[in-house]
């Protein structure tokens, strides 16, 4: 009786639910449609490159300091003066210089009017010994008188040669006295600009201690440190993409004008100069960065719209077969343009939501919007 009224209720409770399943059916998912623009991630050949920094310098650049000691009397010039070469710059005291040029002149003068006297003495004990041997012939003079003649003679040309040493030696303390006199006024050792004046008059100047800074006008360099092991793809005479940070001109071309042969041994870079065409907007001690081009390699490119950020990271929308949007995480390379390089997070010749701004399309059917 028992094994009866569970079959009864089993087949119940059958029934009831072949009721439920016959009158309900489970509810449909409902995909959001949006429109939006798409585009696709490619393939494209990129150029290897390798960048380095540095800062701009005039080709020619000098210090100016002093060769003598002494208290800077004049300046006579400021940063930012043109000057044309050998213009003088400052003058410095030149009382005891003068007076030492002074007293090297008056020795020369008496050492070169000792020197004509002692030639005077010379040429006239030379024609004496002259006339004396003639008299000899004639038996006229003894073998004596001779020989102190010639002895005479003898003596009047070695003071001749010691007094002509003596006055070559007066000459060339004369010439001494008056480069150092001439040491007193500072000039420019070519044509330039004043970018330092580093003393003022009444400074002490002493040889080696910097007083102004000059350089050259004209197109200027980019000197940048190149890693040794990319040194080998930089050669002399390639072009090189330049950009100068502060600057308003957009990148420009250099050419590599010199490699410095010596590697730095703590670094171990090497110094690269690069000649850049001559721009008002470029000045010396602006921070520039070289690129330099040594290959090419196959990258996945994408448009940098199609790019958004959530918080630091860059994202985009993909497209699946069914055009349903999923957030993607990237990883960014370079940027070229108007596209951006992807290294990881994305294949060539997926789709991707254009210009996606701020809008949550993850989960969405995407309409191609026209």
């Amino acid at each position: 009786m028992k094994i009866l009224l569970s079959c009864c209720l089993l087949a119940a409770s059958s029934a009831m639910l072949a009721g439920c399943h016959s009158s309900e059916s489970a509810p449909a998912v409902i995909t959001q449609t949006v429109r939006a623009r798409v585009v696709e991630s490619r393939y494209q050949q990129a150029p290897v490159v390798v960048r380095a920094t540095g800062t701009l310098h005039a080709r020619e650049s000098a210090i100016v300091s002093a060769q003598v000691v002494g208290r800077i009397e004049q300046v006579l010039v400021r940063e930012g003066a043109n000057v044309r070469e050998g213009q003088t710059l400052a003058l410095l005291d030149d009382a005891t210089l003068r007076a030492d040029a002074h007293q090297a002149e008056a020795g020369l003068m008496a050492a070169q009017s000792q020197q004509a006297a002692a030639q005077t003495d010379a040429d006239l004990a030379s024609s004496t010994l002259e006339r004396y041997k003639q008299l000899q012939v004639q038996k006229s003079v003894s073998p004596q008188e001779l020989d102190e003649v010639a002895r005479r003679a003898e003596a009047s040309v070695e003071r001749m040669e010691v007094l002509r040493a003596q006055s070559e030696a007066a000459k060339a303390q004369d010439s001494s006295a008056r480069a150092m006199l001439g040491y007193t006024r500072l000039r420019a050792p070519f044509a330039g600009v004043v970018t330092a004046r580093l003393v003022d008059p009444g400074t002490l100047a002493s040889p080696g201690v910097p007083l102004l800074q000059l350089d050259s006008i004209g197109p200027l360099q980019l000197e940048v440190k190149v890693d040794e092991s990319a040194i080998g793809a930089v050669r002399k005479g390639m072009k090189v993409s330049v950009s100068i940070d502060g600057a308003t001109t957009s990148n420009v071309t250099g050419t590599v004008a010199e490699i410095v042969p010596a590697a730095d041994p703590v670094s171990h870079s090497f110094t690269v100069k690069i000649d850049l065409a001559s721009s008002d907007k470029l000045h010396a001690g602006m921070y520039g960065t070289a690129t330099f081009a040594t290959g090419t390699r196959q990258s996945i490119l994408l448009p940098r719209s199609a790019v958004v950020l959530r918080g630091s990271l860059a994202c985009a929308y993909v497209l699946d077969s069914n055009d349903i949007a999923q957030l993607r995480y990237l990883t960014l390379g370079a940027a070229q343009e108007n596209d951006v390089e992807v290294l990881s997070g994305i294949s060539a010749g997926e789709k991707l939501v254009d210009d996606p701004a701020d809008r949550d399309l993850a989960g969405k059917h995407i309409e191609l919007q026209p």
